[in-house]
């Protein structure tokens, strides 16, 4: 079950990164030259706010006791999944690579992505559960001074 969570979690990762999934969007906002705070990566100029959507996805699990605990199962890893994407967009990913190569043939690959911030006040817009699969909607709000 871990193994299986933890392939989901990588695969997420790897879809959002090559544009994949197509859950998260963000909105746009005019952005000039002044009073940008390029430190942390993102242009956000001092008096706007920036509302970033997305939508994470957990599977039930079919070994459980109960329907609820598989509810609940799926809604947790919705909900980890949709503050990784929020994660990866406010601060972007760590990706390493390796390629272990014998008689002049790649033998393996190994890709290990890594995020690694603090999410405050995000909210749960909504949350979905149909046919197995949970879906939770997160937004959260960030203006200039979240990141100094």
């Amino acid at each position: 079950m871990k193994r299986l969570f933890t392939l989901l979690l990588f695969l997420g990762a790897l879809t959002s990164l090559m544009g994949l999934d197509g859950h998260p969007e963000e909105e746009l906002i005019q952005l000039n030259t002044e009073n940008l705070n390029q430190s942390s990566g993102m242009y956000l100029p001092a008096n706007q706010t920036m509302r970033i959507n997305v939508i994470g996805q957990g599977v039930a699990p079919t070994m459980t006791i109960s329907p609820a605990q598989a509810y609940a199962m799926a809604k947790r890893a919705a909900t980890v999944e949709a503050y990784r994407l929020i994660a990866e967009k406010v601060k972007g990913v760590h990706v390493e690579g390796k390629d272990v190569l014998r008689n002049m043939m790649i033998k393996s690959t190994d890709v290990n992505l890594y995020v690694s911030a603090m999410i405050r006040n995000a909210n749960v817009v909504e949350t979905k559960f149909e046919n197995g699969l949970c879906e939770v909607e997160m937004e959260v709000s960030l203006n200039h001074r979240d990141f100094h």
